[in-house]
């Protein structure tokens, strides 16, 4: 179907303006992180006057900001794995068996999904009180609690996602390996989950992304040795300034790997997310 001129010219328009909506942004956080602090605060120019890169180095002991990182990166890959470590078994287990309330267990899923996560704030961290008042196990203000809260959202909707992309995997498969003896475990793990790689990789970028980037939990349930980066970098903000360069260029460093690793799997998760809404 040949696309007509006016098509083309909105089309044009229409991209143009969403680059831009990127870009510039961008572009003013790159340029403030390489702006004095001084620069920053005074009036905006597009072309800075003066061009350090002091920001990136004071950063570092402005706040402890390696740490924040460091409990980041913990926090967001132990959640990761875990939740799909347990929704590969979870939606293997859905997708292949029939039991009893196996359809209500899907919709109990599903629905949890429907609720804000400000709701389960309060009773989670009640829970965690208790369970260290009862136990001597503290979970609130550490990196385990954190880690479990992040499960029960990332979670669910990664049980949801993988039953969806198993099913359209054939039962053939598993016949065919059951025949040369393979039991339910080896069929999983050998010829299930290699073929729903791109699934697999979508649900563990969207649990690390929820992760990494969470901040009402991380606001509550975390101390000064557990901060994560997204509540950590409240801490350039003082009583007397703010340091705009420092935050510029520590929300610029503290990207990298989020978008690194988004480029390297976007085939990957583009396969999954495409599969998941076909079927």
């Amino acid at each position: 179907m040949r696309e007509s001129r006016s098509f083309k010219v909105v089309r044009a328009v229409g991209l143009t303006f969403l680059t831009l909506f990127t870009i510039v942004p961008l572009y003013v956080m790159v340029t403030s992180a390489l702006k004095p602090l001084g620069d920053v605060q005074n009036e905006f120019h597009w072309i800075p006057t003066t061009v350090t890169f002091r920001p990136f180095i004071d950063m570092w002991s402005t706040i402890p900001l390696a740490t924040y990182f460091t409990n980041s990166v913990v926090v967001s890959v132990c959640a990761t794995v875990l939740s799909v470590a347990i929704a590969i078994f979870a939606s293997y287990a859905i997708s292949r068996y029939r039991f009893p309330g196996r359809q209500a267990f899907r919709m109990t899923v599903l629905s949890t999904q429907m609720f804000p996560g400000i709701l389960f704030l309060l009773p989670l961290y009640l829970i965690y009180v208790n369970i260290g008042q009862l136990t001597g196990f503290a979970l609130n203000g550490s990196r385990t609690g954190l880690v479990i809260t992040y499960l029960t959202f990332s979670l669910p909707f990664s049980i949801w996602m993988l039953v969806g992309y198993f099913e359209t995997i054939p039962q053939g498969l598993d016949e065919a390996a059951k025949v040369d003896g393979a039991g339910p475990l080896r069929t999983l793990l050998s010829i299930i989950v290699p073929a729903a790689k791109p699934g697999i990789v979508a649900v563990g970028i969207y649990s690390f992304m929820t992760a990494w980037g969470e901040t009402l939990f991380a606001s509550v349930m975390t101390n000064d040795s557990s901060k994560t980066l997204a509540i950590g970098l409240r801490e350039y903000s003082t009583q007397i300034s703010v340091y705009w360069n420092q935050v510029m260029a520590a929300s610029l460093v503290v990207s990298i790997p989020v978008v690194v690793g988004f480029l390297l799997l976007q085939r990957f998760l583009v396969q999954g997310l495409t599969a998941g809404a076909v079927k």
